[in-house]
């Protein structure tokens, strides 16, 4: 079976999601735009920037929204995911500070628009480059701060990469992971769920008992976010965020 996420209308989706406006999105309809611009609002309301910080890593980086806004702060940024076709636009956009898009709009017609990497952020800081969150390679190295924004819910195997954490942050840095636990047993068998089921705790707690040997939990905000279907139908979910610091 083909993966969907090497397509390019996936591209183009996650291209809109991660670097579409509100206007671009929305217009003028009454959709809730404090959960528009996710991949930029869980860097920027979950980072403690009063940390020094040297390099960062983001996994499940997708199109690269999040890894240029932890850029901003941040000198060397590596940005991993397992499609190909993801790290090819977000190399594109790190070389040409903008690509082009089409989405669904209404019936058969599309909308255009233009992905725009904010000029502010040096996207020299930023590097990309394909993997497999649940066998990441032995020498990524160690980091100030890891993020994983709506990555667990996805994965095959989520505590194959719960327990190579403890591996990537340095002693003192930042663990940032957003997820709404959305389990789906097309993309997680039920047997390898992190909670969720009849005879098992919330996922909230199974993750918080999982990283307590390694990690202090130190922050936590519910993270709305919204992705469009096309012009007037909205997906709406939210996302438990938290910030984590490594014993």
């Amino acid at each position: 079976m083909s993966n969907p996420y090497e397509s390019r209308r996936l591209v183009d989706e996650y291209l809109f999601f991660h670097f579409a406006t509100f206007a671009e999105a929305a217009g003028t309809l009454p959709v809730p735009s404090e959960a528009w611009d996710f991949p930029r609002r869980v860097v920027s309301e979950l980072l403690d920037t009063s940390s020094p910080t040297g390099n960062a890593l983001d996994v499940g980086c997708a199109v690269g929204a999040s890894s240029f806004e932890l850029a901003r702060s941040i000198p060397k940024v590596t940005g991993i995911d397992f499609s190909a076709a993801f790290i090819r636009a977000a190399e594109e956009l790190k070389k040409q500070g903008s690509l082009e898009a089409t989405v669904a709009f209404e019936g058969k017609r599309v909308q255009k628009f233009t992905a725009h990497v904010p000029k502010e952020v040096d996207c020299t800081r930023v590097g990309f480059e394909t993997g497999d969150a649940m066998n990441l390679r032995s020498d990524l190295g160690v980091f100030d701060v890891v993020l994983a924004a709506n990555l667990i819910c996805r994965l095959p195997e989520p505590l194959r990469f719960i327990e190579r954490l403890a591996d990537l942050v340095k002693s003192g840095g930042q663990l940032l992971l957003a997820t709404p636990f959305s389990w789906l047993p097309e993309f997680t068998p039920e047997k390898n769920w992190l909670g969720g089921t009849e005879d098992a705790a919330a996922s909230q707690e199974v993750l918080a008992d999982l990283l307590r040997p390694a990690f202090t939990l130190e922050f936590t905000k519910d993270l709305p976010f919204l992705i469009r279907e096309h012009s007037r139908k909205f997906q709406y979910g939210i996302s438990l965020g938290t910030r984590w610091r490594r014993h």
